[in-house]
């Protein structure tokens, strides 16, 4: 017949209540082994995603499985010193005086409700050792993945015609896609507008000294230059290429937690949107 907590407790000498007490205590060294665990999680997040603040930690920390709150998170990184604080000024390169036709906004605050509704362009410099190049890419205004990119030492047709390309060659485009950038020479000139339209693609531009137009590629670029270029200093054109295309595929596409999402990378929110209208 097996014993009671009760006889137990007096064969053993010990009282009842001191037993239930250690009963429900955790064990100090479990709990700080698992404190260590978190803290050197914590740090990995950072340190593959550097951009990442206190909630997108915590939001990373939950999809694996962790129940934590951002209070607790935002603590953490402080005694870590792990929060993020970079800001930086962003220069325009945006040349609205040309003699190109302008096209009217056809967005003005639409959110789109699938992928390949409206990509929104524009382009930037980046800083090497010795030279500019610059980047210019294409960003779906639905899922925030940026769908297609080129870089150049030239910031010319030539450099926004190549993002456009790798787009169409990836993408899934419809007559009636709408192209959003601002009235920049590159997106006005004649081959660029007119490769679009062989498409079907319509054309539209932000409102004249309106920065707010084209928020979502802004707020793209400047994701991309904290996360990725200012951290990196790259020396060559060739370097740059390298790991901006990593960055773009390997993190910010696939991996990187955007806010705006719900907290999940833009090819996770695309293949989810992919899987509901499945009949």
């Amino acid at each position: 017949m097996p014993f009671s907590i009760r006889q137990l407790c007096q064969l053993m000498q010990i009282n009842r209540a001191w037993y239930y007490a250690k009963r429900h205590q955790p064990d100090e060294r479990w709990k700080q082994e698992a404190l260590v665990a978190l803290r050197d999680e914590i740090e990995r997040i950072v340190l593959d995603f550097p951009g990442y603040g206190y909630r997108r930690v915590t939001k990373a920390l939950q999809r694996a499985g962790q129940q934590i709150n951002h209070k607790r998170v935002l603590r953490i990184m402080r005694e870590e010193s792990l929060l993020c604080h970079l800001k930086r000024h962003f220069v325009r390169t945006t040349d609205s005086h040309h003699p190109y036709p302008v096209y009217p906004n056809l967005i003005n605050g639409t959110t789109p409700d699938a992928p390949d509704v409206i990509w929104v362009a524009d382009l930037t410099y980046i800083r090497l050792r010795n030279e500019f190049v610059y980047l210019a890419c294409l960003v779906d205004a639905y899922s925030r993945r940026c769908v297609g990119w080129n870089l150049s030492r030239r910031m010319d047709a030539l450099l926004v015609l190549g993002a456009l390309e790798n787009a169409l060659a990836t993408r899934d485009v419809k007559p009636g896609l709408i192209h959003h950038s601002d009235r920049g020479v590159q997106y006005a000139c004649t081959a660029y507008v007119e490769r679009l339209q062989s498409v079907g693609i319509q054309i539209s531009m932000s409102a004249k000294g309106n920065v707010y137009d084209n928020a979502k590629a802004e707020s793209f670029f400047q994701t991309l230059k904290q996360e990725e270029v200012y951290l990196k200093a790259y020396q060559t054109f060739e370097e740059a290429q390298c790991n901006i295309s990593q960055f773009l595929d390997d993190v910010y596409n696939t991996k990187r937690l955007h806010s705006s999402l719900g907290y999940v990378p833009p090819a996770e929110f695309e293949t989810t949107y992919y899987q509901q209208i499945v009949p």
